[in-house]
C-alpha cells in the first residue's frame, strides 16, 4: 500500500482515523499532538503496509493501534512529559471504582486529564493489557514505578467519580 493505490489509502484512512484518532487521544490531551501523531502513524501504516500479517479478525486494527500508541507514547517522550511530578494523591483507593455509573464520554475526560505519566501507564495497563514489567520495559521505568503509576492513576480516578456521583 506504502508505493500502492491512493484510493486503497484513503479507504483504509476513513475507515480506521476515528478508531484510531480515541487510541491517540487515550495518551494524549493535546487535540494538536493527537492530530500530528495520527498523521504519523499513517504515514508508517501506508510505508509499512506490506510488513503487516493477518492473524485473524481484528489483526489490522490491533496492528494499527499498536502503530498510533507507539507514536503517542513517542510524542509524550521527545516532549519529556512521560512522568509525572507531582505527589500521592491524599487517599489510596480501598475497593474498586464503580465505573458502569458514569457514562463513557465522561470516564474518557477523566482520564484524559490525569498527568501524562499516570493516563500513559493507566492505559498501557487497562486497554493495551501490558504487564508492569513490559510497561517498565517499554517506558524506561521501574517495574514498582509502573504499578505506584497505575494505583495513583486509579486513586485519581476514583476521586473524580465519587465528586461526579455527588453533582449528578
Amino acid at each position: 500500500m506504502g508505493n500502492g493505490d491512493p484510493r486503497g489509502q484513503k479507504e483504509l484512512y476513513l475507515r480506521y482515523a476515528g478508531a484510531l484518532t480515541a487510541v491517540a487521544s487515550r495518551y494524549l490531551a493535546d487535540s494538536d499532538m493527537v492530530k500530528d501523531v495520527l498523521q504519523d502513524a499513517f504515514i508508517r501504516i501506508y510505508e509499512r503496509f506490506g510488513s503487516f500479517r493477518y492473524r485473524g479478525e481484528g489483526s489490522l486494527r490491533a496492528w494499527m493501534s499498536r502503530v498510533v500508541a507507539n507514536g503517542a507514547l513517542q510524542s509524550l517522550r521527545k516532549n519529556g512529559r512521560l512522568l509525572p511530578v507531582d505527589e500521592l494523591p491524599d487517599a489510596m483507593p480501598d475497593e474498586e471504582p464503580d465505573v458502569d455509573s458514569v457514562p463513557m464520554e465522561v470516564l474518557q475526560d477523566m482520564i484524559s486529564r490525569l498527568p501524562d505519566g499516570y493516563r500513559t501507564v493507566f492505559n498501557l495497563f487497562v486497554f493495551e493489557q501490558l504487564k508492569h514489567k513490559e510497561i517498565a520495559a517499554l517506558l524506561g521505568i521501574k517495574e514498582n514505578s509502573s504499578a505506584s503509576q497505575y494505583l495513583r492513576a486509579k486513586a485519581l480516578l476514583a476521586k473524580e467519580i465519587k465528586e461526579y456521583r455527588k453533582h449528578d
